[in-house]
C-alpha cells in the first residue's frame, strides 16, 4: 500500500469534531498524516493516528496549556488548519455584545494564538504550513454578518502579516475563503437567506468538500513553499 501525501506530517485541526473540521481530519488521516484534533467537545474520530485534545481555544490560557501538553508528549506540529469558528447572524441593532465578543475571541484571537504557538514549534523544524479558514462573507458582506465578516477580513490581514514574520523559518501562512457547505453552522441559518447569497456567486452552487480539500492540499503541499500571504476564495468570489 502506497504512503499518503502527508506521511510523516502532524496536522493540527481546530473545530475537528464536526463540519468541515471533521471532514479535514478524516482527509488528512486518509492521506497518512497524524492528526491532533482540537474542540470544546469530546472526540468524534477514532483512529490510531488521531489524538484528541479537548480545549476552548477562545481562552488564551487554554491554547498555551494545549501546546505545553503537546510539547510534553513530544508532538511537533507541521501543519495547522485554523478552522474553528462561531457565527451569530443578526442585524447590528439587535446583536448582543456577548455574541459579538464571542466571535472576535474564537474567529480572530484564537487563530492568532494557535498560529503563534504552532509557529514556535515550526521555527525549530524550519518547516510549516498555516492555513486559516475564512468565508465568502468578507467579500459578499451579507446583512447580519457585520462582526463575523469583520473577523474573517481580519483573519486575512493576520495571515499576511504572519507570512512576513515567519518566512525566514520556511513557514507559509495562507487563507482559504470557503462558500456555503452543508454543515452544522449552515443549518442554524435560514436556508432561503443562504440560497440568496449563493445565487450571487459567479459559480452559484454550494461548495463540496472536494472543493475545499483541493485548495487545502495546494497550500499544504511541499511544492507550495513559495506560496504565502495568499487568499483564495471559492466560487469566484473576489
Amino acid at each position: 500500500m502506497s504512503a499518503g501525501k502527508y506521511e510523516g506530517r502532524t496536522v493540527l485541526v481546530t473545530g475537528s469534531s464536526r463540519g468541515v473540521g471533521a471532514l479535514l481530519t478524516r482527509h488528512f488521516l486518509d492521506e497518512g498524516a497524524k492528526v491532533v484534533g482540537v474542540s470544546r467537545g469530546a472526540a468524534t474520530c477514532g483512529h490510531e493516528r488521531y489524538q484528541h485534545r479537548q480545549a476552548d481555544i477562545a481562552d488564551t490560557d487554554a491554547v498555551q496549556q494545549l501546546f505545553a501538553a503537546l510539547r510534553r508528549s513530544g508532538t511537533a506540529i507541521d501543519i495547522v488548519i485554523n478552522n474553528a469558528a462561531v457565527l451569530t447572524s443578526q442585524y447590528a441593532l439587535v446583536m448582543p455584545a456577548s455574541a459579538a465578543r464571542s466571535m472576535v475571541e474564537l474567529n480572530l484571537l484564537a487563530p492568532f494564538m494557535v498560529a503563534r504557538e504552532a509557529a514556535k514549534m515550526m521555527r525549530k523544524t524550519k518547516w510549516g504550513r498555516i492555513i486559516n479558514i475564512s468565508s465568502m462573507a468578507v467579500a459578499l458582506e451579507p446583512e447580519g454578518d457585520s462582526v463575523y465578516a469583520a473577523c474573517k477580513a481580519g483573519l486575512t490581514t493576520l495571515s499576511n502579516v504572519l507570512a512576513r514574520e515567519l518566512a525566514a523559518f520556511n513557514v507559509t501562512c495562507n487563507t482559504l475563503g470557503i462558500t456555503a457547505i452543508e454543515s452544522d453552522m449552515l443549518r442554524q441559518l435560514p436556508r432561503d437567506k443562504i440560497d440568496a447569497v449563493v445565487a450571487r456567486l459567479p459559480l452559484p452552487r454550494y461548495a463540496s468538500f472536494e472543493d475545499i480539500a483541493n485548495v487545502v492540499d495546494f497550500f499544504a503541499s511541499e511544492r507550495s513553499g513559495y506560496v504565502t500571504a495568499q487568499t483564495l476564495y471559492l466560487g469566484g468570489v473576489h
